[in-house]
Parts: C-alpha cells; sequence; structure tokens
C-alpha cells in the first residue's frame, strides 16, 4: 500500500483509486439523506401531530447533541482501526433506523427516542469517515478527491429532495421513510462493500501479517500534531469556531428553505424543485473548490468561499422575491456553503497533520454536530416567535462574513509541514 499512499501524481491516484471516491461519495451522501428531506416532511407531520416547527427540528438537535458526544470517540477509533467496518455496520443501521421513523404516532417521545437510535448509527457514518480514508490514500491530487466525496451531499440535495416529494405524494410521509432508508441504504451497502477501504488501516494489517517495519510509508512517515500539541494550536481553534459558526446558520438554512421559500408563496414541489438548484451549484462548489485548494493556500480558498454565504442570506432578505432572485440565492448557498466540510476537512489536515486526523476531525466534527443541531432549532423558535425567518437571516450574513475572516486571519502552513513537504519532494 505505500505506492498507493504515495502515487506520484494527481491522475495517477485517481487512475488506481476512482472507484473509492465514488464509494466514499455515495456514502457521504447517503449520511446526509435525513438532513436534506427533513424540511419536506415538516408540513404532513404538522398536519398529522400539530407539532410546531421547533418540535420538529429537535431531531436534528438530539443527533447533534449526541454526534457531539461521541464523535471524539469514534474518531480515536478510526485512527486506531480503520473505517471500513465502521462505515459499512453505520450503514446497515442507519438504514433500519431511517425506515423506522415511518413508525412515529405523534408522541414527543418516541420522536426523540428515535432520533436518539438514528444519532449512534450516524455519527457512525459521518464526514470523519470518508475524509480520513481518502486522506489516508491521495496526496497530490487530495483537494479534488475531497470535493469529489463530499459532493455526495450535493448530490442527495439534488437527487433526494424532488425524490422524497414523489415519495410522500405517492406513497406517504411513513413509505417515504422506509423507500429513502431502505433503498438508498442498500444501494450505498453494496458499493462500500465492494470498493470502500482505508489506506493506513491496509497498512497496518498487512505489517501485523508480515511483521515489517518501514523505515518510511503510511505508519512512521505521518507528519503531524500530537493531541496535545493539537489542543493548543490556534489555527485549529479558529478552524473550529469558524466550522460551528458556518454549521449554525448553513444547516439551519437548508433544513428551512423550504418554509422560507414557501413563505414567498411557493408551493412545496416549486420550492423542492428551487431547492434541488443548491444541489448543482454545490457540486460546482466542491469541485472547483477542490481544484483551487491543490493549487492556492487554504486560508485564501477556504475565507473567500465561506465570507460569500452572506449574499445568499442577504439575497433571501428581499421583498417579493422573484425567481431569478431565488435561483440566485441558491446558487450562491449551494456553491459557498457547500464546501464548508470540505474546506474544514483540508484546514484540519493542513494545520493539524494526518497523525491524528481521526482525533482531531472527531472534534471538529463534534463542533459540526453541535452547529448543526443548534441552528435548526434556533432558526424554528425565531421563525415561532417573531412569524418571519428574518433576524435568523440577518444572523447567517453577519456570521458567514465572520467565518471567512477567521479563515483570512490564519498564517503560513505549520513548519513541520513544509519541512515534511521538502522531504517529500527531495525524495
Amino acid at each position: 500500500m505505500n505506492n498507493a499512499i504515495s502515487a506520484p501524481s494527481v491522475r495517477g491516484e485517481f487512475r488506481q483509486h476512482w472507484l473509492l471516491v465514488l464509494a466514499a461519495a455515495t456514502g457521504f451522501g447517503f449520511s446526509a439523506i435525513v438532513s436534506v428531506t427533513t424540511g419536506l416532511f415538516m408540513e404532513p407531520l404538522g398536519r398529522e401531530f400539530g407539532w410546531g416547527r421547533a418540535l420538529q427540528a429537535s431531531g436534528a438537535s438530539i443527533t447533534a447533541i449526541l454526534t457531539f458526544l461521541m464523535s471524539p470517540f469514534f474518531g480515536a477509533l478510526i485512527d486506531r482501526w480503520g473505517t471500513r467496518g465502521m462505515a459499512l455496520a453505520g450503514i446497515v443501521l442507519a438504514s433500519l433506523i431511517i425506515s423506522g421513523f415511518s413508525l412515529a404516532n405523534g408522541s414527543p417521545v418516541q420522536w426523540m427516542a428515535l432520533w436518539g437510535f438514528y444519532a449512534f448509527a450516524g455519527v457512525m457514518i459521518k464526514s470523519t469517515v470518508w475524509t480520513a480514508a481518502i486522506s489516508s490514500v491521495f496526496k497530490e491530487g487530495r483537494g479534488l478527491a475531497l470535493g469529489l466525496t463530499l459532493s455526495g451531499t450535493a448530490v442527495a440535495a439534488i437527487i433526494f429532495a424532488p425524490l422524497t416529494d414523489w415519495l410522500i405524494n405517492s406513497y406517504g410521509w411513513r413509505g417515504a421513510w422506509i423507500g429513502l432508508g431502505l433503498g438508498a441504504g442498500t444501494l450505498t451497502f453494496v458499493l462500500c462493500a465492494l470498493f470502500f477501504f482505508d489506506g493506513y488501516a491496509m497498512a497496518k494489517s498487512k505489517q501485523a501479517k508480515t511483521g515489517e517495519v518501514p523505515t518510511k510509508g503510511p505508519l512512521l512517515d505521518v507528519p503531524g500534531l500530537s493531541i496535545a500539541e493539537a489542543w493548543r494550536d490556534s489555527a485549529l481553534w479558529r478552524i473550529g469556531l469558524s466550522t460551528f459558526l458556518m454549521m449554525v446558520v448553513t444547516i439551519a438554512l437548508n433544513v428551512h428553505q423550504f418554509e422560507i421559500l414557501r413563505s414567498t408563496g411557493l408551493t412545496r414541489t416549486t420550492a423542492a424543485y428551487y431547492s434541488s438548484i443548491a444541489g448543482f451549484a454545490g457540486i460546482a462548489g466542491k469541485l472547483i473548490t477542490g481544484w483551487l485548494l491543490d493549487r492556492y493556500h487554504v486560508r485564501w480558498v477556504g475565507g473567500i468561499t465561506l465570507g460569500m454565504t452572506t449574499v445568499a442570506f442577504a439575497l433571501l432578505l428581499l421583498p417579493n422575491l422573484t425567481a431569478p432572485i431565488i435561483i440566485a440565492a441558491m446558487v450562491v448557498n449551494g456553491y459557498s456553503a457547500g464546501t464548508k466540510l470540505q474546506v474544514a476537512s483540508y484546514l484540519t489536515s493542513a494545520y493539524g497533520g494526518l497523525r491524528n486526523f481521526g482525533a482531531m476531525f472527531g472534534v471538529m466534527a463534534s463542533l459540526i454536530a453541535a452547529g448543526s443541531g443548534i441552528g435548526p432549532v434556533l432558526a424554528g423558535y425565531i421563525f415561532d416567535v417573531y412569524g418571519t425567518y428574518a433576524p435568523f437571516l440577518i444572523f447567517g450574513m453577519i456570521a458567514s462574513i465572520f467565518c471567512g475572516g477567521l479563515i483570512l486571519s490564519l498564517g503560513a502552513y505549520p513548519s513541520w509541514a513544509r519541512n515534511h513537504e521538502k522531504e517529500q519532494v527531495a525524495q
């Protein structure tokens, strides 16, 4: 596996491992199904059970809280045992539990319990699993490989928003949950069982069997911070704060954008198709950002793209939204906000290294989970109190500018990373 870790070129890496990228992208897309479709279930659940939007969005908060607590632990497990087994088990559990949402009977306690079970499965297929596997194999083309992998969520938004609307209209909201869980889950499991692997875990397994102790390669030649050093690193703290705030505002926007658009007079079906535009823009954003990350400093690429998100919030604040304005808002939101995980992952590996990437990005995943949980409930509470999403949209504008500034304030890459790169070039 040493030659897999140090592939000589971007083209060579992708020629050798494109099926890994396909499997990881599919897995990451599957992990996003619940978040990209929650808004479509709000109307039928509210009509049948009389629930307010804050209660409906509370499921995301429960998931976020438990993910926040569990992510560092699961990240450490990834560093020790690899990602493949965790990913496959998580896909099976998540498929069954997503289908289990069809059993909701109107009890808030039962609803929260279902989300609690989902959280355990969900943390096993969060971004850390997929980005750790990609980072273990790709070096020269890591930015683009991460972009392609994380495009899975954009593809999920494109496919599953209209598909879920069709399933609800055709089979009811219960049938929609079953179709999403079992249908998408089966496809994802097959692809990952065939093609998903972890470069470092395979190298460790080979070393354990042969007794070889390499002087270089994926085990001893892995640069990066220790856990103690990572906790003291100011750059990682800034990355974490920016990631947290961006998740608060962008996940809230993703969950509530159907209702934000419907408040302008659009039907749910029309709003779903408008929202899918963000998915197409998200794919473009991830690929373009991945290309840029492999060529320019991540603080410039990340800072500008995250800061751009403020334009989407500003457009949605305009009175009398027209189709061109809505489309522009969806494009900007999809392009800029869609890169947040890609930027966070690249920043973590660039400033923290790969030695303890699972543990470090596990902490980032906790912050992602916290922001993902707070955002939807915060936006729902604002709407319930004020009867409008305007205060939330204003907060989103301010937060986007602040987060972009945090990333722009990062300094040069750490000296250990630059020295390691020089050693690799010399070889």
